[in-house]
């Protein structure tokens, strides 16, 4: 397998630490209407009247300029989030998400607006430039204490990355990675995937931290190292040059998970609506089409069934 000519077109500059984050998820109870659109706002025609902001789903014309969704996103937006850097395009799983969520919320076309903020100043106290931000923000209580976390849209399941030609390549379920040579970070989700839910036959090789394990891989003192997604398409599109994203475990794979949500204003008017619409894209499959869509198939990453 080869990488996908996107891949290579990633600048080599980008803040790991968006990507490797701590998850805890959240349960906030929402509903939409019966055609699937939440009900009753008017905000993509520009109407004030607004809806009793203590309903099960929000208030969705409470936002920062009225009749218009305002959507952040990082400067700038990487791959497989954002194409090219251009979110207004709805190209890329989390431009795509954004724009299936304001549809859902009654925003579309000219009503929907993007704009840009570091990662680190989104989540701090106070007001924002935005009415809702995702840049792969995993859900955490310490950060729910500065701002609002939406339900999650994606749930960051473990992938392998390996160098072309490794013993891992045209894996399909567990059962072809029992011969093997892992390794993984230690203390890490990945690595006790490894141990619960691959079980291979040879013992993980342990690293203090990432740097270790990526060396490792590219000095072939292992076959393979498993990471959450989005950082392994990183380390493949990116650091490690002729490695590429074997394969990606279903998020029900087992083990501990990531989670990402929107991130809104402490006690928003529009988290609740954000819930709502979330709720409904994923009871009618939209978000698995989507997440399927950009995280699958688009990235060339099969995936490896634990059956």
């Amino acid at each position: 397998m080869r990488r996908s000519p996107v891949l290579r077109r990633i600048i080599p500059v980008i803040a790991v630490g968006a990507l490797v984050l701590a998850a805890c998820g959240s349960d906030d109870d929402a509903s939409g209407s019966a055609d699937g659109t939440l009900a009753p706002t008017d905000t993509a025609s520009g109407s004030t009247e607004s809806t009793d902001s203590g309903s099960d789903a929000g208030d969705c014309s409470s936002t920062i300029d009225d009749g218009v969704l305002t959507i952040a996103t990082g400067e700038p937006a990487f791959f497989p989030w954002v194409i090219d850097d251009d979110p207004t395009t709805g190209q890329g799983f989390e431009s795509a998400v954004a724009y299936a969520v304001a549809t859902e919320m009654g925003y579309e076309g000219d009503a929907v607006v993007w704009t840009r903020t570091t990662f680190d100043e989104a989540i701090q106290p106070g007001a924002k430039s935005f009415d809702m931000n995702l840049q792969q923000y995993t859900i955490t209580p310490e950060r729910a204490e500065n701002i609002d976390f939406s339900l999650p849209y994606f749930t960051a399941n473990q992938a392998i990355v390996a160098l072309e030609g490794s013993s891992a390549e045209g894996a399909a379920t567990v059962a072809d990675l029992k011969d093997v040579k892992f390794g993984a970070q230690v203390g890490t989700t990945s690595l006790a995937f490894i141990t619960d839910v691959i079980q291979p036959n040879q013992e993980p090789f342990v690293y203090d931290d990432n740097v270790g394990a990526k060396a490792a891989l590219e000095a072939n003192q292992i076959d393979a190292a498993v990471f959450d997604l989005p950082t392994a398409l990183f380390v493949s599109g990116v650091e490690i040059e002729g490695s590429v994203v074997v394969g990606q475990f279903p998020a029900d794979a087992g083990g501990d998970t990531d989670q990402f949500g929107f991130v809104l204003e402490k006690d928003s008017a529009l988290t609740a609506c954000v819930d709502a619409a979330i709720t409904v894209l994923t009871e009618s499959g939209e978000l698995d089409a989507i997440t399927q869509e950009w995280m699958s198939d688009f990235t060339g990453a099969p995936v490896i069934t634990v059956e």
